[in-house]
């Protein structure tokens, strides 16, 4: 009886988190075809275009960490419930900010909009809450999966959009934002109202766990990874395989352009590796609960290794073997992150999970912070096809990891298991 209340609770978690991913996912992408151009137009700089992405990116690193703590404390729904909120403030201040010429504000509006960011990816784990073991990796990347119905449909909003903004008396870059409000907030609403029970909640009550400890998630984060090296392997195969992505990816419309490829083509290319990241991340899903994930790491670490091969060889403007690097960044970074993901679930306790995820989270997004600036000042100084070079080593060291995960694990499955006699 208690398996069966567990797997109907599990249905509705993911029936849940799938819907309130795709609203996330249009929240988030409803504002980043305009961003840059609002950011321009407030600033009156171009070179201070980019600034709102890396503030959304820093936002959503340093809130992983609050997100966590809400979620040990109190559960997933308050958690999350959080996170929505806090993005739709951070949207509404975008559009606050561009009424008022305010570039400061626009700032923080994008690193509250982060949360969202946040919410994203600790929703995958609450999707993990309730998983049996045999089915872990698939109910994680189902909920990484829907996000590609909000990426693509989120940029095509940014037409509708306009006749909002003018209708509130906005400026038209704003529109995008005011629906991104409006979207989060329906998330909010929806994680509210519909994930019950509480998926972390019901799992430390059918875990026999006491009630979780009240000390601070950095420390309790760190003490879960020092416990599991396994855990510790999937956090680097995650912020590897994030750093690889990210500093390839924000360079190439860049490398595209200098080759004078339209805007178009850029969309197009970029629209590739978007595909790439999350439409087959339930076939790595299915490749984690039947080969297991060091497996799945080890190809998403050769992909990886292809991508920067290919991206490397490739000269600048639109070419065939650029569109296929990108795609296959995508689709390597997809396969690192779903069996990083499991590989830091599976031997976590209930308790323990909120802080291990949260210190991942903050990992990956301080590390796409920090190389997706380092990737501007290499291509600067030594070019496109270096950064590709430097990309290399990060496929190469997951796939090191990778290896040596599968090789303990093997171990682990032939050790002689002691039985009472």
């Amino acid at each position: 009886m208690q398996m069966v209340g567990r797997a109907e609770a599990q249905r509705r978690t993911l029936r849940t988190l799938m819907f309130t991913q795709v609203l996330g996912g249009v929240g988030l992408a409803a504002g980043a075809t305009v961003g840059s151009l609002l950011a321009e137009r407030i600033s009156g700089r171009t070179d201070l275009a980019g600034l709102g992405g890396t503030f959304q990116t820093l936002g959503a690193a340093l809130l992983a960490l609050p997100i966590a703590t809400v979620a040990h404390r109190a559960g997933r729904r308050p958690s999350l419930t959080l996170a929505y909120v806090v993005a739709a403030l951070g949207a509404l201040g975008i559009v606050a900010a561009a009424a008022t010429r305010s570039f400061a504000l626009f700032l923080l509006g994008s690193a509250a909009l982060g949360a969202a960011s946040a919410a994203n990816s600790a929703a995958r784990y609450a999707a993990a809450d309730l998983a049996l073991p045999a089915h872990r990796g698939r109910d994680l990347s189902l909920v990484v999966w829907v996000t590609t119905l909000g990426s693509v449909l989120g940029p095509n909003l940014a037409g509708p959009a306009e006749p909002i903004a003018r209708a509130l008396g906005l400026d038209v870059l704003a529109g995008p934002f005011v629906v991104s409000a409006v979207v989060l907030m329906l998330g909010a609403v929806a994680i509210t109202a519909l994930l019950r029970p509480d998926p972390l909640l019901l799992s430390r009550q059918l875990s026999g766990e006491e009630a979780a400890p009240r000390k601070g998630s950095l420390g309790r984060g760190v003490a879960a990874l020092r416990r599991h090296p396994e855990a510790s392997q999937g956090v680097a195969i995650m912020a590897l395989g994030h750093a690889v992505m990210v500093g390839v990816m924000v360079m190439t419309p860049l490398h595209l352009v200098h080759g004078h490829a339209s805007l178009a083509i850029v969309g197009f290319v970029i629209s590739g590796h978007i595909f790439g990241m999350f439409a087959f991340a339930p076939i790595w899903g299915i490749g984690v609960d039947r080969f297991g994930a060091p497996y799945v790491a080890l190809a998403g670490g050769a992909i990886l290794l292809i991508s920067a091969v290919l991206a490397g060889l490739s000269a600048a403007g639109f070419s065939v073997l650029l569109t296929i690097a990108l795609f296959l960044l995508g689709l390597g970074w997809s396969a690192a992150f779903i069996s990083g993901s499991t590989l830091l679930v599976g031997p976590l306790t209930v308790t323990e999970r909120p802080a291990g995820q949260g210190l991942a989270d903050l990992g990956m997004g301080l590390t796409a912070a920090i190389c997706g600036a380092a990737a501007g000042v290499i291509v600067q100084h030594w070019g496109y096809a270096w950064l590709a070079h430097v990309a290399l080593v990060g496929a190469f060291t997951i796939m090191a990891i990778a290896a040596m995960a599968a090789t303990a694990s093997a171990r682990a499955a032939e050790a002689p298991v002691d039985r009472p006699v």
